[in-house]
């Protein structure tokens, strides 16, 4: 992907500013971020280069927004990450992620915007009785509002591709792991040791596993996948392999450089960490295989590297 003028959504935060470090030597970037999440601080070293700009705005009002002429591709990477509050209050799932991606589409429709990479989730699944799970399984039944919200959005994209000729590239993720991160089971696990080093909580009974993978490894399989598809497509994003939660504890008390940690089980419903979690989540990988991409981490090698990172951005 060279030579053109990318719209990054959610630009500012976690895998938004992976992507445009990736995209930013051979592009013109912005960054689309309302800081909701994040402050400014992973796109600050950007500033200096001729081919990002940064505006803070919502995409829920891009009306409201100056400067998103000419776009020739977005990718949208916004939306509200907060998966385990969703029974609390689903609404903001529904405006963030559904009636955002709907403005989106809007501006794209209406700017004549062709083309879309966007960034949806392994929870539009549910509790697949498949797996690894492909991404013809079905019927969808998510458990979460978040998950919901994803398979909504999945569905305007490809109704505004057949209406408008937009094509869209949906990608299914994995646990999205590695630097700039602000939440997650990592980043978790760092801070409450960082408070207490002896003792760590850890919700669920710790059984539960899913496919990580590395930041790094995302974005570039999405520009990668983006590039060769010819048509509107969905793709799986992860590992072939799980991790559990209590390996990730492992991982971090040792990255950490600590002994004797007791590790305090919260049970859970069913051994899950929060109502609408997943509990084991693992996806089939091989159409993202067929294009001929190769993750550079594996499950575990993703946590390994994201919680060194992690551990060296916080100072410790």
């Amino acid at each position: 992907m060279k030579g053109r003028k990318i719209l990054v959504t959610g630009g500012a935060g976690f895998i938004g500013s992976n992507m445009v470090e990736t995209l930013i030597q051979d592009n013109e970037v912005i960054a689309l971020d309302n800081l909701s999440n994040v402050d400014e601080r992973y796109v600050e070293p950007f500033r200096s280069s001729g081919n990002f700009k940064f505006i803070r705005g919502d995409i829920n009002d891009l009306s409201s927004v100056p400067g998103l002429d000419g776009v020739d591709v977005v990718i949208h990477l916004a939306a509200n990450s907060d998966v385990r509050n969703g029974a609390e209050n689903p609404s903001v799932d529904f405006q963030n992620n559904v009636a955002g991606t709907f403005s989106l589409l809007e501006y794209m429709r209406k700017s004549e915007v062709k083309e879309i990479l966007f960034a949806s989730s392994s929870t539009v699944y549910g509790e697949a009785s498949v797996m690894p799970t492909p991404e013809n399984y079905g019927p969808y039944m998510p458990i979460s509002s978040y998950g919901a919200s994803k398979m909504a959005c999945e569905g305007f994209i490809t109704a505004y591709s057949h209406y408008y000729g937009i094509k869209g590239t949906i990608f299914r993720f994995a646990n999205i792991v590695g630097k700039n991160s602000t939440h997650g089971v990592i980043f978790d696990f760092i801070k409450k040791l960082q408070k207490n080093n002896r003792e760590l909580e850890i919700l669920g009974d710790g059984t539960q596993r899913k496919s990580y993978l590395y930041v790094e490894d995302c974005v570039k399989s999405m520009i990668y996948v983006h590039e060769k598809s010819q048509k509107t497509d969905i793709y799986n994003l992860g590992n072939p392999l799980t991790t559990s939660v209590s390996r990730i504890a492992d991982i971090v008390v040792s990255a950490m450089g600590l002994g004797d940690v007791k590790f305090n089980y919260t049970g859970g419903v069913n051994g899950r960490g929060w109502k609408g979690d997943v509990k084991i989540a693992q996806l089939g990988i091989e159409k993202l295989a067929s294009t001929g991409w190769k993750n550079r981490y594996d499950s575990d090698g993703a946590v390994v590297q994201a919680t060194k990172e992690t551990i060296s951005q916080m100072g410790l």
